[in-house]
């Protein structure tokens, strides 16, 4: 795989921040950040992809895949998509501030 297309992979792999109670929980006590990520990204992806987007130094990267819940509307039963989520630990004096208040 060439340097350009490993480069474009990474700015594909994260979809966006989760954010949730559990998570604001983990970013204080932790200095973790959660995204959410894609269903084939794997560690070093992920990895690669926060030092590269936000400039700060990973210390270590947990997957967790989340299934999706069993739904029902009217008589019928469906399901929603699964998806991945990855907490991002962040070195000592990193941050990633994503409301961009100083």
């Amino acid at each position: 795989m060439s340097a350009l297309s490993r480069k474009e992979r990474l700015m594909t792999v994260l979809l966006g921040p989760h954010v949730s109670e559990k998570t604001t929980a983990a970013a204080e006590s932790d200095n973790q950040v959660v995204f959410k990520v894609r269903r084939d990204a794997t560690k070093a992806e992920v990895r690669g992809a926060v030092e590269l987007l936000f400039e700060v130094q990973v210390t270590g990267v947990q997957v967790v895949n989340c299934r999706g819940k069993l739904k029902r509307f009217g008589q019928s039963y469906g399901q929603r998509q699964a998806w991945k989520k990855a907490y991002v630990s962040l070195a000592e004096g990193h941050e990633i501030d994503f409301l961009g208040a100083e």
